[in-house]
């Protein structure tokens, strides 16, 4: 009985972080999408523009990770 009960609660967990990757992954997505129509329409910022899209992708991914342990740790 507590084999399968272990087996189901790991396959909950499973699916629990394959849901919180979905929010990251568009994030992610947004965020470069918009950084590069943002550079290609005002090339001298291409600095400032990369900094902050890589700070936003640093944040998004710390959230994916979270996911990913708490998904276990439950």
């Amino acid at each position: 009985m507590s084999a399968t009960l272990a087996a189901v609660e790991g396959s909950v967990n499973t699916i629990g972080f394959g849901l919180a990757a979905v929010g990251p992954g568009v994030g992610i997505g947004i965020i470069f999408g918009n950084g590069v129509q943002a550079i290609a329409r005002q090339p001298e910022a291409t600095g400032v523009i990369r900094q902050n899209m890589l700070l936003g992708f640093a944040v998004i991914e710390a959230l994916a990770l979270m996911g990913f342990v708490l998904a276990f740790a439950i």
